[in-house]
Protein backbone atom coordinates (compact mmCIF):
# COMPACT_ATOMS: atom_id res chain seq x y z
CA UNK A 1 0.00 0.00 0.00
CA UNK A 2 1.15 3.20 -1.12
CA UNK A 3 1.19 5.95 1.16
CA UNK A 4 -0.39 9.24 1.49
CA UNK A 5 3.50 10.66 2.04
CA UNK A 6 4.57 9.27 -0.82
CA UNK A 7 1.69 10.13 -3.37
CA UNK A 8 2.26 13.73 -2.34
CA UNK A 9 6.02 13.62 -2.99
CA UNK A 10 5.22 11.77 -6.06
CA UNK A 11 2.72 14.41 -7.05
CA UNK A 12 4.77 17.29 -6.57
CA UNK A 13 7.46 15.56 -8.70
CA UNK A 14 4.98 15.18 -11.27
CA UNK A 15 4.65 19.06 -11.12
CA UNK A 16 8.26 19.58 -11.30
CA UNK A 17 8.75 17.09 -14.14
CA UNK A 18 5.77 19.35 -16.00
CA UNK A 19 7.63 22.47 -15.14
CA UNK A 20 10.42 21.09 -16.46
CA UNK A 21 8.53 20.11 -19.92
CA UNK A 22 7.69 24.31 -19.76
CA UNK A 23 11.14 25.14 -19.43
CA UNK A 24 12.40 23.40 -22.39
CA UNK A 25 9.54 24.67 -24.46
CA UNK A 26 10.16 27.96 -23.59
CA UNK A 27 14.00 27.69 -24.12
CA UNK A 28 13.12 25.80 -27.50
CA UNK A 29 11.33 28.88 -28.53
CA UNK A 30 13.51 31.26 -27.68
CA UNK A 31 16.20 29.20 -29.77
CA UNK A 32 13.95 29.29 -32.53
CA UNK A 33 13.40 32.87 -32.43
CA UNK A 34 16.92 33.56 -32.28
CA UNK A 35 17.71 31.11 -35.42
CA UNK A 36 18.62 27.65 -34.26
CA UNK A 37 16.11 25.93 -35.68
CA UNK A 38 17.94 22.57 -34.86
CA UNK A 39 18.85 23.18 -31.11
CA UNK A 40 15.03 24.20 -30.92
CA UNK A 41 14.43 20.79 -32.04
CA UNK A 42 16.56 19.20 -29.52
CA UNK A 43 14.97 21.35 -26.56
CA UNK A 44 11.24 20.42 -27.98
CA UNK A 45 12.38 16.62 -27.92
CA UNK A 46 13.64 17.18 -24.40
CA UNK A 47 10.27 18.59 -23.63
CA UNK A 48 8.74 15.52 -24.32
CA UNK A 49 11.21 13.54 -22.49
CA UNK A 50 9.99 15.78 -19.30
CA UNK A 51 6.20 15.28 -20.06
CA UNK A 52 7.09 11.28 -20.36
CA UNK A 53 8.63 11.32 -16.78
CA UNK A 54 5.50 12.92 -15.15
CA UNK A 55 2.93 10.80 -17.31
CA UNK A 56 5.09 7.60 -15.81
CA UNK A 57 4.91 8.58 -12.64
CA UNK A 58 1.17 9.58 -12.81
CA UNK A 59 0.37 6.31 -14.39
CA UNK A 60 2.30 4.68 -11.36
CA UNK A 61 -0.06 6.40 -8.81
CA UNK A 62 -3.08 4.95 -10.51
CA UNK A 63 -1.94 1.61 -10.84
CA UNK A 64 -1.20 1.84 -7.00
CA UNK A 65 -4.80 2.95 -6.52
CA UNK A 66 -3.46 6.61 -5.96
CA UNK A 67 -5.39 9.97 -7.30
CA UNK A 68 -2.42 12.10 -9.50
CA UNK A 69 -2.99 15.49 -8.20
CA UNK A 70 -3.04 17.89 -11.13
CA UNK A 71 -1.67 21.25 -9.86
CA UNK A 72 -0.28 24.68 -10.71
CA UNK A 73 2.65 25.26 -13.10
CA UNK A 74 4.56 28.22 -12.76
CA UNK A 75 6.01 29.82 -16.28
CA UNK A 76 8.77 29.60 -16.35
CA UNK A 77 12.01 32.16 -17.79
CA UNK A 78 14.45 32.13 -19.88
CA UNK A 79 17.41 34.24 -18.85
CA UNK A 80 20.02 32.97 -20.40
CA UNK A 81 21.40 35.23 -23.88
CA UNK A 82 23.55 32.52 -25.41
CA UNK A 83 23.70 28.88 -26.92
CA UNK A 84 25.95 28.24 -23.61
CA UNK A 85 24.34 29.90 -21.15
CA UNK A 86 21.20 27.88 -21.65
CA UNK A 87 22.45 24.51 -22.20
CA UNK A 88 24.76 25.92 -18.62
CA UNK A 89 21.07 26.60 -17.07
CA UNK A 90 19.68 23.40 -18.43
CA UNK A 91 22.29 21.84 -17.01
CA UNK A 92 21.63 23.50 -13.24
CA UNK A 93 17.95 22.30 -13.88
CA UNK A 94 18.92 18.83 -14.18
CA UNK A 95 20.93 19.38 -11.39
CA UNK A 96 17.95 20.41 -9.52
CA UNK A 97 15.65 17.76 -10.95
CA UNK A 98 18.28 15.51 -9.45
CA UNK A 99 18.08 16.28 -6.12
CA UNK A 100 14.57 15.88 -6.20
CA UNK A 101 14.97 12.35 -7.20
CA UNK A 102 17.42 11.60 -4.75
CA UNK A 103 14.66 12.91 -2.06
CA UNK A 104 11.76 11.10 -3.29
CA UNK A 105 14.26 7.50 -3.68
CA UNK A 106 15.24 8.73 0.59
CA UNK A 107 11.34 8.35 1.28
CA UNK A 108 10.84 5.28 -0.28
CA UNK A 109 13.64 4.25 1.26
CA UNK A 110 12.48 5.39 4.53
CA UNK A 111 8.94 3.98 4.00
CA UNK A 112 10.30 0.48 2.57
CA UNK A 113 8.34 0.98 -0.37
CA UNK A 114 10.01 -1.58 -2.18
CA UNK A 115 7.84 -0.66 -5.48
CA UNK A 116 8.29 3.08 -5.26
CA UNK A 117 12.22 2.16 -5.17
CA UNK A 118 11.94 0.54 -7.96
CA UNK A 119 10.40 3.01 -9.77
CA UNK A 120 12.21 6.23 -9.02
CA UNK A 121 16.14 4.07 -9.38
CA UNK A 122 14.61 4.25 -13.57
CA UNK A 123 14.45 7.58 -12.96
CA UNK A 124 18.63 8.03 -11.37
CA UNK A 125 19.85 6.41 -13.94
CA UNK A 126 17.87 8.69 -16.11
CA UNK A 127 18.96 11.68 -14.68
CA UNK A 128 22.74 10.36 -14.69
CA UNK A 129 22.36 10.26 -18.65
CA UNK A 130 20.51 14.07 -18.72
CA UNK A 131 23.35 15.61 -16.69
CA UNK A 132 25.50 14.00 -19.33
CA UNK A 133 24.05 15.25 -21.80
CA UNK A 134 24.09 18.97 -21.16
CA UNK A 135 27.62 18.36 -19.87
CA UNK A 136 28.64 16.92 -23.29
CA UNK A 137 26.65 20.15 -25.38
CA UNK A 138 28.40 22.30 -22.81
CA UNK A 139 31.97 21.00 -23.61
CA UNK A 140 31.12 21.17 -27.59
CA UNK A 141 30.63 24.70 -27.09
CA UNK A 142 33.94 25.49 -25.46
CA UNK A 143 35.79 23.74 -27.92
CA UNK A 144 33.86 25.71 -30.47
CA UNK A 145 34.40 28.97 -29.31
CA UNK A 146 33.02 31.91 -30.54
CA UNK A 147 32.66 30.19 -33.98
CA UNK A 148 29.92 30.98 -35.70
CA UNK A 149 30.24 28.11 -38.04
CA UNK A 150 30.85 25.45 -35.18
CA UNK A 151 27.78 26.92 -33.79
CA UNK A 152 26.17 26.20 -37.13
CA UNK A 153 27.43 22.75 -37.49
CA UNK A 154 26.34 22.37 -33.59
CA UNK A 155 22.77 23.28 -34.82
CA UNK A 156 22.87 21.26 -37.91
CA UNK A 157 23.89 18.34 -35.02
CA UNK A 158 21.28 18.49 -32.29
CA UNK A 159 18.25 19.45 -35.24
CA UNK A 160 18.97 15.30 -35.32
CA UNK A 161 17.31 14.46 -32.09
CA UNK A 162 14.23 12.77 -32.37
CA UNK A 163 12.19 11.60 -29.10
CA UNK A 164 12.92 8.28 -28.39
CA UNK A 165 9.64 8.00 -26.17
CA UNK A 166 6.42 7.38 -27.29
CA UNK A 167 4.19 10.76 -28.33
CA UNK A 168 0.88 9.28 -26.96
CA UNK A 169 2.23 9.29 -23.23
CA UNK A 170 -0.49 7.72 -22.40
CA UNK A 171 0.30 4.50 -24.67
CA UNK A 172 2.44 2.40 -22.46
CA UNK A 173 0.14 2.74 -19.21
CA UNK A 174 -2.57 0.29 -18.26
CA UNK A 175 -5.56 1.59 -18.52
CA UNK A 176 -7.12 2.61 -15.54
Amino acid sequence: MISKKIVDRINLQINREMYSAYLYMAMSAKLGDDGYKGIATWMMTQYHEEMFHAMKFFAYLQSQGAMPKIDKIDAPTVKAKTVKEIFEATLEHEKYVTASIRELLELALAEKDYATENLVRWYVNEQVEEEQNAVDIIQKIDLIGENKQGLFMLNAELAARTPTIPLDYTAPFPAV
